[in-house]
């Protein structure tokens, strides 16, 4: 007899609740997982770059810096990064001479090309090829090396010989990857802007001292210094995401490998919304001004 199912207490009042429960449980599971741990996460790489960048200055002014591992770090980030940031800014190079070229053509403005692709790649091009360097090359070599170094225990038995990581290993690869990505911002500066001065001359039959003329008269020192403030800030952050993604690798070889995904990912999210931040706060602070 089925009368059971329509008393207080019975199965249809039983699903109602189980079907509640079931959602809070999903719920809690769903926050442990995803927005409580980005936000340990954020918290703990907020933690360790103040602790690391504060060891950083202390270290050299005490004279206890290990300049020999940032003089390798310095020596293999450069390696790691040179040729692929040549091989990116040479068509950003191009791409913006085709795109603005276009566009001054359809206006009459011309003459103005110099001007605006070499803005256009000291203030947005070249800092966001270091940013994409940074975060893909040197930010997966650091967080692979410390990762492997986690796995191998070598981490713990330094802190159980009383080495502190973060002097040792973190300090030097923070002022390496902030020194190479300020050197790759004015790398990039100076190739992209030759890209677009040969091509421009070449292929879409510019003027050399046109070209030369209105790139003076519109940018600023200001442009150059910001657009290496970005390199130096995206090059610490990326070194904190990537040391921190090392650092707590756990699960072996297949751990190292998530966490080298994970450093990369999110170094390119942050440093592209920072990108973003410090240009519009650039733009509110010194608008642009008509010659």
């Amino acid at each position: 007899m089925q009368f059971t199912t329509d008393r207080p207490g019975g199965p249809q009042d039983v699903r109602p609740a189980s079907r509640m429960s079931g959602a809070l449980d999903w719920g809690r599971g769903y926050w442990q997982d995803h927005p409580k741990r980005s936000i340990e996460t954020f918290g703990r790489q907020i933690t360790m770059g103040i602790e690391a960048i504060g060891e950083l200055f202390v270290s050299i002014f005490r004279g206890r810096f290990p300049f020999a591992e940032f003089v390798r770090q310095c020596a293999f980030m450069a390696s790691v990064a040179a040729a692929p940031t040549l091989l990116v800014a040479i068509p950003i190079g191009v791409i913006v001479s085709i795109q603005v070229g276009s566009v001054a053509q359809q206006v009459g403005a011309t003459s103005f090309i110099g001007a605006a692709n070499g803005l256009g790649i000291i203030q947005q091009g070249a800092p966001l090829v270091t940013s994409l360097m940074i975060a893909g090359a040197v930010g997966s070599a650091v967080c692979a090396d410390l990762g492997s170094r986690t796995i191998r225990e070598e981490i713990d038995a330094m802190k159980v010989m009383g080495v502190d990581p973060l002097r040792r290993l973190v300090a030097p690869r923070l002022g390496a990857a902030m020194l190479v990505s300020v050197l790759l911002c004015g790398f990039v500066v100076f190739v992209g802007f030759l890209t677009g001065y040969v091509f421009n001359i070449f292929a879409q039959s510019g003027t050399p001292g046109s070209y030369i003329g209105t790139f003076a008269s519109f940018a600023v020192t200001t442009d150059l210094l910001v657009a290496l403030v970005k390199s130096l800030i995206f090059g610490l952050l990326a070194a904190i995401i990537a040391c921190d993604a090392g650092l707590t690798t756990r699960g072996g070889p297949g751990g190292v490998a998530n966490s080298v995904n994970t450093a990369v990912v999110l170094s390119a999210v942050m440093l592209f919304g920072v990108n973003l931040i410090i240009t519009q706060i650039y733009n509110t602070l010194f608008p642009a001004q008509m010659v």
